[in-house]
């Protein structure tokens, strides 16, 4: 890799000009990453969605549902690392570009469910060819901005969930009243089409728009490039690991995948059953119910945003994502009291969902810190993977308790409590803490 050394200059100007480049920089790749994500997060849970209408039509269980929503999730862990450890070798561009287009695929072939095999099968499908999406994206931001800096990025990049939520709630069951008996196919099947096909163009586009790492890109002067590779080289810690193989062996690893188990446990409680939650309170139109469950992401976006650049300013992680998740915990416990009460319902739906998120969108400041080079590669694939069977236990055992109890009063209480839990680990594998530098 070519090396790029930076003229010396007053600091208060390298600092204005650092500020213009990084500007410059996420105005360029943020934008189009978060359209990506929205597009993954949104053909991950449309499913939520889509069974308005699957379930009465194909005759599935809430059990069968919990356990299609979740199998994705097995799919993603199996591929997660070697997807994210071929990142490293072939640059994030041409892997981005491979992923959108299968999963954009899969997620259009859905429209051939019509039996429960099928159904698991594809869902199956769609993680394998999802796997190493998100850490990709994650581990990418790391060539691109300081650790200063990280936070407030991966806010923007995570929010896709919360957009995905306030795009897809509406235009989800827009299409599934519109399109529905359209040329023969279901609603729920115009559903998965429309909302499938876009990825496999923004793929196509990604081999064109997408540069790997700052010294590759066209649009960045040499000086632009010096600046930012020496910046990023300040203010990083020292790497813990040199290899993905040292990071295998660090308690400290698992410890954080487990933290982000729990995390992801109440994240998807609320993007797999938040329609359903609206349902029982009351909402039968499915415009207006697309509308409602709008509404937590909404606050979610303005909010957490908010959040993670104080987490910057101050260059504390731990306590800015432990206690958010606390603080969705108890509202979570509220919403399992409120399943019958429309607005209780929104209201803790809304703290539930942005308390997680600002937890979930801080945590990932966490590992970007600890971990460098080929662990951070492997090691950010390898948290994310474990932490994603919480994308699975979720949504599968809600499922069943409901199916069991008629409630999804027991399954938010469980949620809750592994949500405390992983707070606790979070505040038992705290960092050093970094002194604070201007950025």
């Amino acid at each position: 890799m070519e090396s790029f050394k930076a003229p010396l200059v007053p600091a208060c100007d390298i600092r204005d000009a650092l500020a213009a480049i990084y500007r410059r920089i996420s105005w360029r790749i943020l934008p189009f990453l978060l359209s990506c994500y929205v597009l993954a997060y949104l053909d991950r849970v449309n499913i939520s969605f889509a069974k308005l209408q699957m379930q009465q039509q194909l005759g599935m269980s809430d059990a069968v549902y919990g356990l299609g929503a979740g199998v994705f999730f097995l799919g993603y862990m199996l591929f997660e690392v070697p997807s994210n450890l071929l990142l490293a070798r072939v640059g994030a561009r041409k892997t981005i570009s491979r992923i959108m287009v299968m999963w954009g695929l899969t997620s259009a072939c859905m429209i051939f469910v019509h039996d429960t095999g099928t159904f698991y099968i594809l869902r199956f499908l769609l993680g394998v060819f999802e796997a190493g999406f998100a850490p990709g994206m994650i581990f990418y931001l790391t060539y691109w901005y300081p650790e200063s800096r990280r936070a407030r990025v991966m806010a923007v990049v995570l929010m896709a969930g919360p957009v995905a939520g306030i795009v897809g709630g509406p235009l989800s069951t827009w299409i599934m009243t519109v399109c529905a008996g359209l040329h023969g196919l279901a609603g729920w099947q115009w559903l998965f089409l429309l909302e499938g096909s876009p990825c496999v163009l923004l793929g196509a586009a990604a081999l064109v728009f997408l540069d790997d790492t700052p010294q590759q890109a066209r649009w960045l002067s040499d000086e632009d490039k010096a600046h930012v590779t020496q910046d990023i080289g300040q203010s990083a810690r020292p790497g813990v690991h040199s290899s993905f193989g040292a990071a295998l062996k660090d308690g400290r690893v698992y410890l954080m995948a487990f933290s982000y188990f729990c995390l992801i446990c109440g994240l998807y409680t609320i993007s797999f059953w938040l329609p359903t939650l609206l349902r029982t309170a009351g909402v039968k139109d499915a415009l207006l119910l697309g509308r409602y469950a709008a509404l937590p992401y909404l606050v979610t976006v303005a909010a957490v945003p908010v959040f993670a650049r104080r987490s910057d300013r101050l260059r504390e992680r731990c306590l800015h994502s432990a206690l958010p998740a606390i603080a969705g915990a108890l509202s979570l416990i509220a919403a399992a009291y409120m399943t019958r009460s429309l607005i209780g319902s929104i209201i803790s739906m809304t703290v539930a969902t942005t308390c997680i998120y600002a937890a979930y969108v801080v945590f990932w400041a966490i590992p970007t810190a600890y971990l460098k080079g080929a662990a951070a590669a492997g090691g950010i694939a390898l948290i994310n993977s474990m932490g994603l069977l919480g994308g699975f236990i979720s949504p599968v055992l809600i499922g069943w308790l409901k199916t069991l109890t008629g409630s999804l009063q027991i399954g938010l209480i469980v949620m809750a409590t592994l949500l405390v839990v992983g707070a606790i680990s979070i505040l038992l594998n705290r960092l050093p803490r970094v002194v604070p530098r201007a950025s």
